[in-house]
């Protein structure tokens, strides 16, 4: 079988895969590299251990690798991921969450850093849908889906498998604004000079604070609720690839509020409109989402600076979000 599963594998896969290997090599460097170099053998094993016939790759993939397989004549998708602290909070989110909107694992192994999930059909991701309106109605039903009054948080969360607990906390997932800092005050930026304005960083780690002390109970979030990982599974709509976050409720609505902003309207109308629905279907705090979204502007434009990148797209997230503000 495996000089036919190699071939078979290479040639399905390798037109889905360069842009998946660059970025995995350009992110972990030789790390990466190394994974990559055993990633055909990591497949085989999976193929064994989960009883898998591999169809292919899909065509968009990010920092993990997802291939449509059968199990059993069923089709299901095997994901297999370089970063295993990621992988167990994603396996522990999926299974705490409702199953009515979260994708089912099957199956799992740790050790290989891969799960079997379902596969959702017909797939079609939330962004298909151009009505904005119609599709943050959408957002909003799923958000209501995941987080009922029987979704976990700090004190009450569902028995997890595995090892599967170590959720993110909130503050860890902004470490890059202190990091920044940090390197600023040290002198370790390359030129010596900080690109991003020292008052913005500190500012948001004052906000990002007042944020975390003021949130009156941390529950788990998806972390990731964009249009791209909201699927419509049959009649439903079903979340998948969470970070698994604990933390202000608020902050979930953040990842969808980035993307599309110009659809049916320029950005900040379109900002305005979406935060007005969510507020008032969600029973959300506008001025709070609001406060989130300059943060994780802020965020971002240090994310960028730290991958060699600009932080202007950080940057007009940021005062795309004050702007909010100002007007309430």
């Amino acid at each position: 079988m495996d000089a036919r599963f190699h071939a078979k594998v290479s040639s399905e896969m390798d037109c889905a895969l360069v842009t998946f290997k660059k970025r995995v090599s350009a992110h972990y460097g030789a790390r990466g590299v190394k994974w990559l170099t055993e990633l055909p053998g990591l497949i085989e094993k999976c193929t064994v251990r989960f009883g898998l016939r591999i169809e292919g790759a899909f065509a968009n993939l990010s920092w993990n690798l997802l291939l449509r397989a059968t199990r059993n004549g069923v089709p299901v998708v095997l994901k297999v991921s370089i970063e295993i602290d990621e992988f167990v909070r994603e396996l522990g989110a999926l299974q705490a969450f409702p199953s009515i909107c979260a994708v089912d694992v099957i199956d799992f192994d740790e050790q290989l850093g891969a799960m079997i999930l379902e596969r959702v059909f017909p797939g079609i991701p939330l962004s298909e849908i151009e009505d904005d309106n119609r599709a943050t109605e959408i957002f909003c039903s799923v958000f209501q889906n995941l987080h009922t009054s029987s979704s976990p948080n700090l004190s009450a969360s569902k028995p997890l498998t595995g090892s599967a607990s170590g959720y993110l906390p909130m503050r860890d997932h902004f470490s890059s604004l202190q990091r920044y800092l940090n390197r600023c005050e040290s002198n370790h930026m390359p030129n010596g000079e900080c690109p991003l304005d020292v008052n913005l960083v500190r500012g948001a780690v004052e906000l990002l604070n007042d944020l975390i002390c003021s949130t009156p109970s941390s529950v788990l979030l998806h972390g990731d609720l964009h249009h791209g990982n909201i699927l419509q599974n049959n009649c439903n709509w079903t979340v998948i690839d969470p970070k698994g976050i604990i933390g202000d409720i608020h902050f979930e609505t953040i990842q969808y509020l980035l993307n599309y902003t110009s659809r049916n309207g320029v950005p900040d109308e379109v900002l305005k409109r979406r935060v007005d629905i969510m507020a008032g279907e969600l029973n959300l705090d506008a001025n709070r989402i609001a406060s989130w979204g300059m943060v994780r502007g802020v965020l971002e434009a240090c994310w960028s600076i730290e991958s060699g990148q600009n932080s202007m797209e950080g940057l007009q997230i940021f005062e795309r979000f004050k702007r909010l503000t100002s007007e309430r």
